[in-house]
């Protein structure tokens, strides 16, 4: 029992409830059970092949469901009786664990804390997280789990690198990683840090070992190591050679120069792949007096200057300096000094990044003989959506486009990603340390296919008609498919907060807010009525959700503390693949605001497909 004090002399008392099963819940069990007061594992097998839509599931596996429920329940390890109460089946479908709304292995989130293996000591530590998407294709089919200045512990300006933020976002599933590579100050040695900032440094050697060590601690799947380079040929041998002394057998070294198609994820499992500009692209410029500067340009620079942004992807536009290619003549003489020396560091380079000359069409053209990273700013990237939707969904389709913050999200803050994805942008760049709904969105998409970090892009925007055209992301198609969502109840909250951390004075007063997060014709958020001074709140409403693109859409749920006088209170989150939705009855686990997963919160809730 809570107390509430109100007042010096007067205190409120409210006693934590457990709700009882929803009416939904009771019906099923009725009549799964035919009128008994106990359910066999056949009926409950019957119930999972005709609700929950579990069509693999045999006699054995729903004796196993029922061994788990009564020794989890009862706490014994040998129980007697083999069926199951209403109340032990209200407490099965109510288990995040053991019914959970999409198709992944809890253990694929923790595994990396229970079994802490290495590469090097031979073990391939990654989890048993279900793999379902053809991964045959090459690498441009898929959206991948990326990060930007993954070396940040904070802020873009002041915070601290380190290896620390890079093992975190491998443990999480992140398949692409960025390193910033600087000369430390006595020129001798390659350090990591955000440039012309406060950020303090990291060496390079370390984030490559810890690179190494947790590269598959979550998926098998290859990590890509994008860098964003500002050495001198010297510096990048030394890095041709750290790279190849850390890696070995593990680095991808491609045949030839430039390939003609990407390899698949499955050609590159466990690999560590190399992407950054070609060393013939980066050019010391002179400084004003004729003599070359100390520092180096910035190479394949995400936010150039900072407070700078481009206002078009033109390469002369984007800077008030010259741009590469344009003292490129200047400088031939300074590219050719050591050309053996950039020759090792270039052989390692297997997905060439580069900024080609010229206006946006230019700059998205196919070339029928190799493929290419391009790499555009969030603003950037919308200015091409609205004008050249489509050459960016057909650049994508056999080329990989990544997309970076701007410059001042100095918080490292991020963007809406949907605007990337919706065009077939492979890597949508994010700040792994900031938080909030952009990065839910995030979690949500990675959590398909098993949490591996690459999820294979829908087949309409890798489809080609008969006179060339490709998905047009500003059509708005007819709806494809209507997902019905029943949002019952929740609970958890009184076992992982404060009894005042909501309201010094009553109970929680819970709402639900539950939407879309797709294609703008299939974006919308709708919620229910708050329930007033209740730990465990019964909402049962139902909402429909018509659906154009399914394949792109992503289930928002959230949970607030309604408060009148002050701005709500956050109560929990999470954000599901609309397309590994499980149909029927399921419990749904909350996170907190930075994604991590709440012990006891959970909804019941229902999906069906019409």
């Amino acid at each position: 029992m809570g107390s509430y004090r109100m007042c010096v002399c007067f205190t409120r008392k409210f006693r934590v409830t457990e709700a009882g099963p929803p009416g939904d819940v009771k019906e099923a069990f009725n009549k799964y059970a035919e009128g008994g007061t106990h359910m066999t594992a056949e009926q409950l097998r019957r119930f999972l092949l005709e609700v929950q839509g579990d069509d693999g599931g045999s006699i054995s596996d729903a004796e196993k469901v029922v061994d788990q429920v009564l020794k989890t329940r009862h706490h014994l390890a040998k129980f007697t009786r083999h069926t199951l109460t209403l109340d032990d089946f209200h407490h099965y479908l109510f288990s995040s664990d053991l019914n959970p709304p999409i198709n992944y292995d809890q253990a694929c989130i923790k595994s990396f804390l229970l079994f802490p293996f290495s590469i090097k000591f031979g073990f391939k530590s990654h989890s048993s997280c279900t793999v379902h998407q053809d991964m045959t294709a090459p690498l441009s089919h898929y959206f991948i789990y990326t990060g930007h200045n993954s070396y940040l512990t904070g802020n873009q300006l002041s915070s601290d690198c380190s290896d620390v933020p890079i093992i975190k976002a491998l443990k999480r599933g992140v398949r692409v990683v960025e390193l910033d590579i600087w000369p430390n100050s006595t020129k001798d040695d390659v350090h990591v840090l955000h440039g012309r900032t406060l950020t303090t440094p990291v060496e390079l050697m370390k984030c490559l070992k810890s690179i190494k060590e947790h590269a598959f601690s979550a998926s098998p799947y290859p990590v890509v190591i994008t860098l964003e380079d500002h050495l001198t040929p010297h510096l990048q041998a030394k890095v041709a050679k750290m790279l190849a002394e850390t890696f070995g057998d593990m680095l991808f070294v491609p045949q030839c120069e430039c390939l003609q198609e990407f390899p698949s994820p499955e050609e590159l499992k466990y690999k560590i792949i190399i992407s950054t500009k070609p060393p013939k692209e980066y050019l010391k410029a002179e400084s004003k007096d004729g003599t070359r500067s100390n520092s180096v340009k910035a190479r394949d620079s995400d936010d150039d200057e900072w407070g700078k942004e481009p206002q078009d992807l033109t390469a002369d536009q984007e800077d008030e300096t010259k741009s590469d290619s344009d003292i490129s003549d200047e400088n031939e003489a300074y590219d050719n000094e050591r050309p053996l020396e950039a020759a090792d560091y270039k052989r390692l380079i297997a997905i060439h990044a580069g900024k080609p000359k010229g206006g946006l069409k230019d700059v998205l053209k196919v070339e029928p003989d190799k493929v290419r990273r391009l790499s555009l700013s969030e603003q950037t990237l919308e200015k091409a959506a609205e004008s050249h939707g489509t050459d960016l969904v057909r650049f994508t389709q056999k080329n990989i486009l990544r997309i970076y913050p701007k410059g001042t999200r100095f918080t490292s803050s991020n963007y809406k990603p949907l605007v990337g994805w919706m065009h077939g942008t492979q890597m949508v760049a994010f700040n792994m340390q900031g938080y909030g709904r952009a990065m839910w969105l995030m979690h949500g998409m990675f959590r398909s296919n098993g949490g591996c970090g690459y999820v294979k892009k829908p087949d309409l925007q890798m489809n080609v008609g008969p006179d060339g055209q490709v998905f047009n992301p500003k059509e708005i198609l007819p709806v494809k498919k209507t997902l019905k969502i029943k949002v019952y109840m929740g609970d958890g909250w009184h076992l992982d907060f404060k009894q005042t951390h909501f309201d010094l004075y009553s109970p929680p007063d819970f709402y639900c807010k539950v939407g879309i997060a797709g294609v703008p014709a299939d974006q919308i958020m709708k919620k229910t009525k708050p329930k007033e001074d209740n730990w465990t709140p019964v909402w049962e409403q139902e909402f429909t959700f018509p659906l154009t693109v399914p394949e792109l859409a992503l289930l928002r749920i959230e949970v607030h503390e309604y408060d009148m006088s002050e701005k709500d209170d956050f109560a929990g989150q999470t954000c599901l693949p609309v397309s590994e939705l499980k149909p029927g009855i399921r419990a749904v686990p909350l996170s907190d605001r930075k994604g991590e997963m709440l012990n006891s919160v959970r909804l019941l809730m229902r999906f069906d497909f019409v």
